[in-house]
């Protein structure tokens, strides 16, 4: 089948539940919860067709590719696709109809915006501006710089080693074994996290209002802290499992033996993590055991903690890159305090795209709109003997 045909399927498609839904609301408007679930699944049916135009739209342009000479000097100019050869969530159309309908309250939805309805009736956010989301969550949540990002289409499964190879000295001629591997599975889902913002109405009809790089910030700031808690902290219940968590977080390297650490315990978690994992380790921690700590020196007489000489470059602590969070634990007893390790293998996964919808009518009677951002993503740490853990013990 090619473009064309599923490009008219896809229409018809569309056509076809838009007059199911019509079709089967009772007076009060509304569909039974059984048509409601025949609909989504229309949906489902255009969302795989938009899938498969657009990938053969890939398959297109990579055959053209490579029926191209290889000892040619390119002497063109870069590629540029059509608005109509980008797919629907890169086209400026489905930008402008995504901020049109932000500013009318959802009333004014275009044909272009309902391609990308995600499950649940929010509409995916476009591409441009969920890439400067996901820019910003980067800069701000010191989890998204350190650890591993992965994009999963559904339940991701991921294989760790759980005994290591052994090398054995084999005499000349002589026979060699492997010895059994075993493996252990951790699982990426995906969590729900929402978060809403209000913007008055006269600021929606203001034209000269900045209204996506608004609502950008916002919730970027929003989605920011709510996922760094969570990759710190989550207990892995409708949330991330965190670095600090009891069971499935970093390892115990050291436990204080007062409420306050001293520098002696400082080194003796930096060399609790095994070397291969230190050469790439850094320090969480949060800022009240920041001034606990940064008065510490060495034997030369030289401060442990260093701080950044060069914007926008981590403070160092014995050598080691430094990140403060405020959702780091405080340094209490029977707390983990600091974590040490290389947070990489800590992974996220997004789960499909951001989007958003309206709250509608909840917030009428305060002359204001309101606005749902959605995602969905987990985290949690496949290696935990690549981070270790400071945990502070009984008083003296």
């Amino acid at each position: 089948m090619n473009i064309k045909e599923l490009l008219e399927k896809r229409t018809k498609a569309w056509d076809e539940a838009k007059a199911f839904a019509e079709s089967k609301k009772d007076e009060k408007g509304l569909m039974s919860d059984e048509d409601f679930k025949t609909y989504e699944e229309m949906e489902r049916t255009i969302e795989n067709y938009t899938r498969e135009i657009e990938r053969k739209k890939r398959v297109e342009e990579m055959d053209k590719s490579l029926e191209k000479p290889t000892n040619q000097a390119l002497t063109n100019e870069p590629t540029t696709f059509n608005e109509e050869e980008k797919p629907m969530r890169a086209r400026k159309s489905y930008m402008n109809a995504a901020i049109k309908a932000l500013r009318t309250n959802f009333r004014d939805i275009s044909n272009e915006l309902k391609v990308g309805v995600d499950e649940s009736g929010g509409y995916l956010v476009p591409e441009e501006m969920d890439n400067e989301i996901l820019k910003s969550l980067e800069e701000e949540n010191i989890m998204r710089k350190l650890a591993t990002s992965v994009q999963t289409s559904g339940l991701h499964k991921i294989n760790i080693a759980v005994t290591r190879p052994t090398a054995l000295w084999v005499e000349e001629g002589g026979n060699f074994t492997f010895g059994d591997g075993k493996f252990a599975q951790v699982t990426l889902d995906a969590h729900k996290l929402h978060v809403g913002i209000k913007v008055t109405d006269e600021l929606l009809a203001d034209s000269a209002f900045d209204l996506e790089g608004y609502i950008v910030e916002e919730f970027v700031r929003a989605l920011s802290n709510a996922e760094e808690d969570a990759f710190l902290n989550g207990d892995g219940n409708n949330k991330p499992t965190g670095i600090f968590h009891n069971t499935k977080g970093g390892e115990v390297g050291v436990t204080t033996k007062a409420q306050t650490i001293t520098a002696d315990e400082l080194i003796q978690l930096v060399y609790s993590l095994d070397r291969p994992y230190r050469k790439n380790a850094a320090f969480i921690l949060n800022d009240s055991t920041v001034a606990q700590i940064r008065t510490f020196k060495d034997q030369n007489g030289v401060y442990m903690w260093q701080p950044s000489l060069q914007a926008g470059e981590p403070d160092r602590l014995l050598g080691f890159p430094a990140y403060t969070s405020a959702f780091a634990p405080e340094a209490k007893k029977g707390n983990f305090a600091i974590a040490f390790g290389d947070f990489s293998y800590y992974k996220i996964g997004d789960r499909g795209y951001r989007s958003f919808q309206d709250l509608r009518e909840l917030f009428a009677g305060q002359g204001m709109t309101g606005f749902l951002a959605k995602e969905r993503v987990d985290g949690i740490l496949v290696l935990r003997e690549a981070v270790k853990l400071l945990k502070i013990g009984a008083t003296a």
